[in-house]
This record gives structure tokens, sequence and C-alpha cells, in this order.
């Protein structure tokens, strides 16, 4: 408690990142209203999801990253335990075992990312003199096992590609030496080729036949135009369709695709829909420049980090944004396979909300230390 008193002390008001706070509040407002405009009954809970993550960003933007980096195996502990209970007493919906209710819904795998993050900034500040020796990479690759498991386990397939890319990245940023990352790309590049080439067979065994027909139907969209594809060929029409201003938010129009109920999951996964649709190019550009606004704000804070534990977690953040949000506005775009990803800070879901917003709190927190550096 003392370290965190004189910490803030530490402090200076004028150092805090205001520019990043403005691009989080202004994405989550567009999502609010879009939420809203595709599911009304969800507007308000998406606003407590706003209201509880500010504040607990705003309390641990204040709080040094490095004490609470200290409980960094009771991290991994408590996240495992969580991805485990979703596996046996968790809720299924949509086929998928994802929820725990705890008095509320809440999906382990949202705050799995954050956790994960935080673990491996504290791995890497431990390990920072030894991340060259293989035996340490090779530990920090079988910790990432189990959590990918579990969430691959619920299914959530798309959650666990982008556990992964982060991690990599996290990795990489732990300064890895170069030579393991060509090596791993030059193996993983051409693996992942053959694996893409056998999930399109008949008699495969590692995709559901609903994962594989999504593979299919992204590739031959004209065969598959009722059944699979039908989501996404009506998401890239809807956005199309929105041209430059968009058909505005809660419209009545008749031939708005949202109101023929042509897309599932607007709310969530297709809320770039919604933005292109009613928003138009202009309100898609704008969320995409703040999703981008915000990426490149957690790496500048990552490079002026005052450690390397800082360095991953910022640089961790931005990682997870920008792929999250990639990879959503991709799908909804029809530029790769139906995944079913939230967009990061507009998507309906409270978990998903309030875990981004404490993981930007510790970015928050390692800004505000990595000015002292120069300063001091």
């Amino acid at each position: 408690m003392s370290q965190i008193i004189q910490s803030l002390k530490n402090y200076r008001f004028r150092d805090y990142n205001f520019r990043l706070i403005i691009m989080l509040l202004a994405i989550s407002i567009i999502g609010i209203l879009s939420v809203g405009s595709a599911e009304k009954s969800l507007q308000s809970k998406q606003i407590y999801g706003l209201i509880i993550g500010v504040v607990l960003m705003l309390v641990l933007s204040f709080i040094d990253y490095t004490v609470l980096l200290k409980l960094w195996w009771l991290i991994y502990a408590v996240n495992i335990v969580l991805l485990v209970l979703v596996l046996t007493v968790g809720e299924v919906h949509g086929g998928a075992k994802r929820w725990l209710n705890i008095g509320i819904a809440v999906q382990p795998s949202e705050t799995a990312k954050i956790m994960l993050i935080l673990f491996y900034a504290q791995f890497i500040m431990k390990f920072k003199d030894k991340m060259k020796e293989i035996w340490v990479i090779l530990l920090s690759v079988a910790l990432m096992i189990p959590p990918l498991l579990l969430i691959a386990k619920q299914p959530d397939l798309s959650t666990t590609i982008v556990v992964f890319l982060v991690l990599i990245t996290v990795l990489f940023i732990g300064e890895i030496p170069y030579k393991y990352v060509l090596a791993v790309l030059g193996v993983a590049v051409p693996a992942a080729v053959l694996l893409f080439i056998y999930l399109l067979q008949p008699n495969q065994k590692l995709l559901d036949s609903y994962q594989q027909k999504r593979i299919l139907a992204w590739l031959h969209p004209e065969q598959y135009e009722l059944e699979e594809a039908y989501q996404q060929l009506n998401s890239v029409m809807a956005i199309g369709s929105g041209q430059l201003t968009g058909k505005g938010l809660n419209n009545n129009v008749v031939n708005s695709v949202k109101n023929g109920n042509f897309i599932s999951k607007p709310q969530t996964d297709f809320i770039f829909t919604i933005i292109g649709e009613e928003l138009g190019f202009v309100g898609s550009a704008i969320v995409i420049a703040l999703l981008l606004g915000i990426v490149v704000e957690c790496f500048v804070i990552a490079f002026k980090a005052k450690d390397i534990s800082g360095r991953v977690v910022a640089g961790g953040m931005g990682a997870l944004i920008g792929f999250q949000g990639m990879l959503n506005i991709a799908v909804a775009t029809g530029l790769l396979p139906n995944t079913g990803l939230p967009l990061p800070f507009v998507s309906a879901g409270l978990t998903s909300m309030v875990s981004l917003y404490i993981g930007m709190g510790f970015v928050l927190n390692v800004g505000l230390q990595c000015e002292q550096k120069y300063t001091n």
C-alpha cells in the first residue's frame, strides 16, 4: 500500500494521456449508439459497461503496474481456473460453452486476453537476461498451451487465434532473438499453407463441420449464398448501401438490411455492418481511424516505457486491439471467413468492454511512468 501511495505522489497530472482517453470514449460512444440501433434492449447494458470500465481504468491508471504485476502467477492461475470452470459449469449459447453465470453472464475468454498479457509482461521481465536461451523460449511457449487449448475447447477458434497472435507479438516485443523468430516463421508459414489445404479436405478431423463450411463459404460464396455465406454477403451489401453518410441510426428505411433481419448478431460480430449501413463511409472511416489511433498510441507508450514489462503491457494491448479490430472488420467486409469476434470498444458485450478498459488502465499507468524516465 505504501508503494501505491508513494507512486501517486510521483505522478504529474499534465503527463496523463488525455488524447488516448478521448479516443477511447469517442469509439465507445459510437459503439453504444450503434448497439442501440441494432438491439435497443442492450444499449443500457453497454452504457453500464462503459461506466464500469472507465472507473476501473481511471483507478488502475494511478496504481503502479509493477506492483500489480508481482501477482503474475496468481493472475495466470485465476485465468486457468476461470477457463476450466467454463468447460465444467459454463452456460451454452449457440452451441458454444463460453459463459459463466455469477449473477451476470461473464465470458472468461475475454478476460484471458488481458490476463495473459499481464502474465507475460512479468514473465519476460523476470527472464529478460535469459530470453535468448532456448529453455526460456520453450517454457514461454509451453505456458501458452493450456489457456489456448481451454479456449479452443469451448469451442472458440477465432479467440484462440487472436490470443496466439497477441502472445507471439508479446514475445517478439520481449526481445526474443530474431533468428528464432525467423526460424519459427520459416516453419509456420509453409505449415499454415499445408494446414489450410488440409482443412478443405472432406475427411479432415481438426475442424467441426460448421467451421469448415465457413471457410468454404468464404472461398465459394456463390455456392453457399443461402447458407454459410448468407450473412457475409448481406453484410457487404449493407455496408455498400450506406454510401457516403449512411441511412442514419435507428432508421425505418424499408430497404435496410438490418431492418429486414438479414444479419444475425448485428450487435456483436457484425456491428461494423450497422456502422457501414447507418453511418456510411464517413462513420466507418472514423471508427477505423479511432482504432488505428488507439493502437498507435499504445505502441508509442510502449516505445517510451521505463522497463520491458511496461513495453510488453502497452505493446500487447496495442496488438490485441489491432488484431481483433482488423479481423472483425475483415469478416464484415468479406475479406476473411466468418470468425465471430467482437469489435473492440464497439460490439455489445459487458465482459469485453470492461476487460479492454482494465487493460487500458495499465497502459495509461505505463504512460504516466514513462514520462518520469526523462524528467526525473
